[in-house]
């Protein structure tokens, strides 16, 4: 394996923890050590942007590398995580301002969110564990 391939497959590992990390650790500590849950949300919610970029910084890299094909689960957290942000997020945002957004509440919304994320996360973890990046 040559070493541009050794460093994405290093990269591509740092984005997998960075996903878990903020699902399962970041954003509830977020929640917990700030008593003002509106800024909580809104830090939280950049932190999820940044994932959405460095997601599809990935992907774009993945695209000019050997095996390419292979990164299927990786373009798929990418996308969902694309979805997440460029979709999702207005609609969280109308929905949490005016009460609904197409006719589900905040609580709707932000469950359809993790739940996206969460296949992200669920996407990226396959293409780590089945190595099929290479």
């Amino acid at each position: 394996m040559s070493g541009t391939l050794r460093a994405f497959r290093v990269l591509l590992v740092l984005w997998a923890g960075s996903l878990w990390s903020l699902a399962l650790w970041v954003a509830p500590m977020l929640f917990h050590a700030q008593h003002d849950q509106q800024l909580a949300g809104v830090l939280a919610g950049r932190l999820f942007a940044i994932e959405a970029y460095l997601g599809i910084a990935i992907a774009a890299l993945a695209l000019v590398l050997p095996g390419r094909a292979k990164f299927l689960w990786g373009y798929a957290g990418a996308a969902l995580l694309a979805i997440m942000q460029w979709v999702l997020r207005p609609i969280m945002t109308e929905a949490h301002a005016h009460g609904l957004a197409w006719g589900l509440g905040f609580a709707a919304w932000h469950v359809a969110a993790a739940l996206t994320y969460g296949l992200a996360c669920i996407a990226v973890a396959l293409l780590v564990w089945n190595d099929d990046f290479r």
